[in-house]
């Protein structure tokens, strides 16, 4: 009798959680697959719940709303909740196992320039950190790198070399970082065919010692050429995400990035939307300079979330051009605040993909 109240109790929990929506999941926590174990004893209830996204701003709120949902239901007895972030690699394209200190590697592409691309990366990968993931940054605009100067190196920053082939990240505000930047001299351009170029990312990905790696946010270059099928064809990439502006003719290239990820068999998380509304300084006035609703609008088409909608300010753009990007440079600020929210968002839409396969260790034989 009392394993069937038991088990009536554990049915009462398991219930509750599945209606229970974290707001950056937009699913319920059985449907994400974050419920563990559920233990029902004589005095206690001990409950696992494991996120597969970094959340830690937000994790003592969705303790406190599973608490309230539970406690009710337990008929008197103590619950013991386990709740705790676990993050794994998911499906890259073709199946392609994960590379071996990456989790996931998430591209961060737009369809033209100009759109604030590369400043949305650095502070999505800042974002992802302060959040509590271990992360890198690999800037992969071969012919116009920009994160160096974003990240406030100092010119002539190298990477260390080892064993004549591999490269150290360059750490930077708590990121493991890569660049073209720092390979090359103002002085000396890269002028290269498409080939090279492909062949200089490939190595920068492969030959960089990453360490443990749960998220590497790679800028992409705009556009849809020779280096963004490159990364499709060689390397695990677990999701993309497609920086625009609200004008109709950013739009209309973002579109043709979410078509070339999929022909390619690469899952669009969502999409962001930069320089959505500019807030007058003086005055507080909001005006939409470039339009409105277009991403809301394209999203809907093409099941890519808005996973959010920044402002057009000259305080971002200031602070990545001075080298301390807006996440570090003013955490509390609130446009800190969206790029965070913008990172988890997308980490946890991510985190609903299916699961990837991860690779064979290195085997490593002595004479």
């Amino acid at each position: 009798m009392q394993e069937v109240h038991n088990m009536r109790i554990e049915q009462a929990v398991r219930q509750s959680l599945a209606n229970l929506i974290p707001e950056d999941l937009g699913v319920d926590l059985i449907t994400a697959g974050a419920v563990g174990d559920i233990q029902v004893g004589d005095g206690s209830v001990r409950v696992t719940v494991r996120l597969g996204y970094p959340c830690e701003s937000t994790l003592p709120a969705l303790r406190e709303r599973i608490e309230a949902a539970l406690t009710p239901l337990l008929e008197g007895r103590a619950l013991h909740l386990d709740l705790a972030v676990r993050i794994r690699p998911h499906r890259a394209q073709h199946d392609m196992p994960s590379m071996l200190q990456v989790a996931n590697v998430i591209a961060v592409a737009s369809g033209k320039g100009g759109v604030g691309k590369s400043t949305t990366a650095v502070n999505l990968a800042l974002g992802l950190r302060a959040e509590g993931a271990r992360v890198g940054l690999l800037d992969a605009d071969i012919f116009g790198p920009s994160q160096p100067v974003m990240l406030g190196l100092p010119k002539g920053t190298r990477p260390e070399v080892r064993d004549g082939n591999s490269f150290v990240p360059v750490p930077a505000h708590g990121l493991q970082t890569m660049s073209m930047g720092y390979l090359i001299t103002e002085q000396t351009p890269v002028v290269w065919r498409g080939p090279k170029a492909s062949g200089a990312l490939t190595q920068m990905m492969q030959q960089t010692l990453w360490q443990e790696l749960d998220y590497l946010i790679v800028d992409l270059p705009p556009g849809t050429g020779d280096i963004q099928l490159t990364l499709a064809q060689k390397i695990p990439v677990a999701g993309a995400v497609i920086v625009t502006t609200p004008q109709d003719i950013a739009l209309l290239d973002a579109i043709k990035g979410v078509e070339m990820f999929r022909k390619v068999d690469v899952g669009v998380i969502g999409v962001v939307e930069n320089m959505a509304v500019h807030i007058c300084s003086n005055c507080g006035h909001e005006e939409h300079i470039f339009g409105q609703g277009g991403a809301q609008r394209m999203s809907q088409e093409y099941d890519a979330p808005v996973l959010g909608s920044l402002p057009l300010s000259l305080r971002i753009r200031e602070q990545a051009d001075g080298g301390t990007p807006t996440v570090v440079a003013e955490p509390d600020s609130a446009e800190a605040r969206l790029y965070r929210d913008t990172a988890r968002r997308m980490a946890a839409r991510l985190s609903l993909s299916r699961e990837g396969r991860r690779p064979f260790p290195k085997v490593v034989t002595q004479h």
